[in-house]
């Protein structure tokens, strides 16, 4: 009896542990799931096949595999002008694109550097003139080339036309005249008030040059300084804030639209990813966080 008493205690035990198990398993794939589902894999920038949720573009490889990070990076051959990680892409010259300064505006007052940094990258697709299946390296052995080539494929869906993003009339599809985008190549806030570089004591003080934004915050990475808008109250930088990109060495564009001077010193500017995170579907349209309210706005503008 007393074995027989055991023996249903530890088959009770077991039990409690198998189903203990059990229930952690599926709590770790529903949080597997949940954390997947805000990933590129099911984002408009899943690109392959089978693309990702809501994808309006989908191409299907005529061999190989349908691949998904290869129609932005490659962990070989990259575009080593661009200023993003193994970019797979061929980039336009900076000067084929009309920026926002050239409008006029008089409440723009910091220098805006031509067209470069992240913002490049990310218009290599957006601006419409380069079909998305053009790249560098493409899958599989015997696809690099330099100059990027085509990877034989069909495209499917809405939204794109043989791969090349968006219609004339589609929002997605920027193109190359930014005169009606949110300005990128710009100094956030105007820069600092004497016109040169970021300091971490100008940082301390909330010196900006056009008070009508909010500060921003300094840290060192790897020796190299990098800024932030913070955007979430949270002490370190996090994909949450708004990115602020440096762009030492980069030529300035006049209101005019001809070319100023070279910028010197270490410059935060605003560029595509400043707002957006192109890895995530968290919330609409990449934002980096919800704009419920303005607060994505407000995040930097204090109005």
């Amino acid at each position: 009896m007393k074995t027989l008493f055991i023996e249903r205690t530890m088959a009770r035990k077991i039990g409690v542990a198998l189903a203990g198990a059990a229930t952690l398993m599926t709590a770790g794939m529903l949080m597997e799931g949940t954390a997947s589902a805000v990933g590129i894999a099911d984002t408009k920038h899943n690109l392959g096949s089978p693309a990702g949720t809501g994808a309006t573009a989908t191409f299907t490889p005529t061999a190989g595999s349908g691949e998904l990070c290869v129609f932005c990076h490659t962990p070989h051959g990259s575009d080593t002008s661009a200023s993003v990680p193994l970019w797979n892409r061929v980039l336009a010259a900076p000067t084929t694109y009309t920026t926002y300064n050239s409008l006029g505006t008089t409440s723009l007052d910091g220098a805006t550097a031509q067209v470069g940094s992240v913002s490049l990258a990310c218009l290599s697709c957006h601006d419409g003139t380069t079909a998305m299946n053009v790249m560098i390296n493409q899958p599989g052995s015997g696809g690099y080339n330099p100059a990027g080539a085509a990877w034989a494929g069909t495209w499917s869906g809405t939204g794109q036309t043989l791969g090349v993003l968006g219609s004339a009339t589609s929002i997605t599809r920027i193109g190359q005249d930014l005169r009606n985008d949110h300005p990128i190549g710009i100094q956030y806030g105007g820069g600092m008030p004497a016109g040169g570089a970021y300091t971490t004591a100008d940082i301390a003080a909330g010196a900006l040059k056009d008070t009508d934004f909010k500060g921003v915050k300094y840290a060192s990475l790897n020796g190299n300084n990098v800024w932030w808008v913070d955007a979430n109250a949270n002490a370190a930088r996090d994909k949450n804030d708004m990115m602020l990109y440096t762009r030492t060495g980069a030529t300035s564009v006049n209101k005019d639209g001809s070319a100023g001077p070279v910028l010197t010193g270490d410059q935060a500017f605003v560029e595509c990813a400043s707002c957006h995170d192109p890895h995530t579907s968290a919330q609409p349209t990449f934002l980096r966080m919800s704009n419920a309210g303005s607060a994505l706005c407000l995040a930097c503008h204090t109005k």
